[in-house]
């Protein structure tokens, strides 16, 4: 069996760490605004959850397309939508005062998960 790229290992990655952290927005979506300094009401909990609930998917989308025998170019083109999506709204959340600083970090990771898994669209894309 031939051995993966580099590139899909670190997608990998990225779709455990999108589903865990979906999972813990799902779960303990008070905890995981605390930390990215924003308001928990029993509002922005829920909803922030929600949010959650669909990261779980898309990182279990990206996962799935990874692991299945066959390309899956339109899913991992999503995925990456998702990605790039997450990025946009979190920086503006903190543009908007609703989240500090340090959420940037969590913007620039999904924009940089974005881009990779972009990347690995458009190789598997010319192989399908």
């Amino acid at each position: 069996m031939k051995p993966r790229p580099v590139l899909f290992w670190t997608l990998v990655a990225i779709g455990i760490v999108t589903v865990s952290s979906g999972l813990m927005q799902v779960f303990a979506p008070g905890t995981v605004l605390h930390l990215v300094g924003a308001e928990a009401t029993p509002t922005t909990r829920h909803f922030f959850a929600i949010v959650g609930m669909f990261m779980t998917l898309f990182g279990g989308l990206l996962l799935h397309a990874l692991f299945s025998p066959a390309h899956h170019p339109a899913m991992v083109f999503w995925a990456s939508l998702q990605k790039f999506g997450a990025s946009l709204a979190v920086g503006v959340g903190v543009l908007h005062d609703i989240f500090s600083g340090l959420a940037l970090l969590v913007a620039g990771f999904d924009f940089l998960s974005g881009l990779l898994v972009l990347w690995y669209w458009s190789r598997i894309r010319s192989a399908a």
